[in-house]
């Protein structure tokens, strides 16, 4: 049995009807909602480092009994939920070092 383990990813198809592929970076799911952290891919790994690794925060809403992702409006909450998943993001990767530190021993 082959189990591959990879990033989550998601289509988005916006206004126009373009698709857009995103990894899932991170979910959070608190008392203002329900929220992912998106990193677009990239066929080209040049778009890719152009990118800088910028990461969109989308709310996920119900509309007409399918759950649909929706950018976020609320500014303030904006703010407070980019410093949630950095400082998450931050966190994970300092367990992935030290986890790789000790392998390195």
């Amino acid at each position: 049995m082959n189990e591959e383990f990879g990033p989550d990813v998601l289509t988005l198809v916006d206004d126009e009807g373009n698709e857009h592929e995103f990894e899932v970076l991170d979910v959070i799911d608190n008392e203002d909602g329900c929220f992912y952290a998106l990193l677009p891919t990239f066929d080209n790994p040049q778009d890719s480092v152009e990118s800088e690794g910028t990461y969109y925060i989308f709310e996920a809403i119900e509309q007409d009994g399918e759950q649909q992702l929706a950018e976020v409006e609320d500014e303030d909450l904006l703010d407070k939920l980019a410093e949630l998943f950095e400082s998450r993001f931050d966190e994970l990767y300092d367990e992935e070092e030290d986890i790789s530190d000790e392998s390195d021993e």
